[in-house]
């Protein structure tokens, strides 16, 4: 089984997954896609600030959010900044950080502020009350013109399309999944003429095995793999962050397409951060599951509980498939007589009219 021990991901706090109503929606969440049950990925527009001069040298974050749940995307997040702004700018400024230890609602609000442009007022004299009033509007604005992001939604079918085992393909593991999101992530960052000095990456794996990897891709930067790297360094907590509001929104959209299309006149109850380790994601998954195909592609079946829950005694519909006959046909055999009845006539061969005897030729 490819399960992911879920202890290492799990949310300290259940009660701050649930996103609010009102949350902003990033541009990271394409709803069509998003629905479509596909991986996808999102780039932000390079920020004007580096734009202007792309020989400004940068640093890179990179974190994921949604490894460990059975439900709802894992999403991998990309983050880059100027050098000279990285610590003034997002940890003494904004005080990015791990997003599990922000609430729902400042990590939305740092989202927000990051996507939204700087106020402009053209052609309009201001005195020194209003200097002053927008002084706090034009740093906060400044997120938007000096850092950039990105980030790759794996979706829970592709997830589970990839680890369970095929009779043509090996199994594609979850790290090995998470290593080429994040590979493509710098890559496609590099492609956008970005001068990058240094790459931070929090992983949960071996550090030193996935460091190397990266030095190996991408000589030409400083690379730092690190456990806990969204504390350390400020641009990989916004990484985090980023990563954090893209899966709750995500989850929250799959929710509200699940209660959109369900026959049921009472969905059920929330699933919740949709973790194994929380009762009402394991409680929606007995609630909603059909006999036969289980749930939509918001769930990952590669999962133990998902896996459990279809294989329980009670719970799904058994299906036995005949196994198909390894003889190998040809062609012709469906236009000629079989033998097994030689004084019948051989309709489907007459319908393409009568064969020619050698004498012919």
């Amino acid at each position: 089984m490819n399960e992911v021990p879920v202890s290492q991901d799990a949310p300290q706090d259940l009660e701050q997954d649930v996103t609010p109503s009102n949350i902003f929606i990033p541009p990271t969440v394409d709803t069509p896609k998003l629905l479509s049950g596909n991986t996808y990925s999102y780039f932000s527009p390079i920020p004007s600030a580096i734009a202007s001069d792309l020989s400004t040298e940068c640093v890179i974050g990179i974190d994921e959010a949604g490894r460990g749940p059975v439900l709802g995307p894992m999403v991998y997040s990309l983050f880059y900044v100027p050098q000279s702004l990285h610590y003034s700018l997002l940890r003494d400024t904004h005080a990015f950080t791990d997003s599990k230890a922000l609430t729902a609602e400042v990590r939305s609000n740092l989202m927000r502020t990051l996507c939204t442009p700087p106020a402009t007022s053209a052609g309009a004299e201001s005195n020194d009350a209003d200097d002053a009033a927008d002084a706090g509007e034009a740093e906060s604005a400044s997120l938007q013109t000096h850092c950039g992001f990105s980030a790759t939604l794996l979706s829970a079918t592709s997830i589970s399309s990839y680890m369970l085992p095929s009779p043509r393909t090996a199994p594609y593991n979850l790290n090995a999944q998470a290593m080429d999101a994040t590979i493509d992530l710098i890559q496609r960052t590099y492609d956008m003429g970005l001068n990058i000095t240094d790459i931070f990456v929090d992983t949960i794996g071996k550090p030193e095995v996935y460091q190397k990897n990266l030095e190996r891709i991408f000589p030409a930067a400083r690379i730092s793999v690190e456990k806990k790297a969204d504390v350390t360094y400020p641009v990989v907590g916004a990484a985090s962050v980023v990563a954090k509001v893209t899966r709750d929104v995500a989850l929250e959209v799959l929710w509200d397409e699940y209660v959109k299309h369900t026959s049921m006149t009472d969905p059920g109850d929330h699933w919740g951060s949709g973790y194994p380790s929380d009762g009402r994601a394991t409680n929606w998954l007995k609630a909603s599951m059909d006999p036969i195909f289980g749930w939509g592609s918001e769930c990952r079946f590669s999962w133990g509980t998902a896996k459990d829950l279809l294989e329980g005694k009670s719970a799904a519909a058994i299906v036995d498939y005949e196994e198909e006959d390894s003889k190998t046909v040809k062609m012709t055999d469906f236009f000629s007589s079989n033998g097994e009845d030689d004084g019948a006539e051989d309709e489907l061969g007459r319908w393409y009219g009568r064969n020619l005897s050698e004498e012919v030729f």
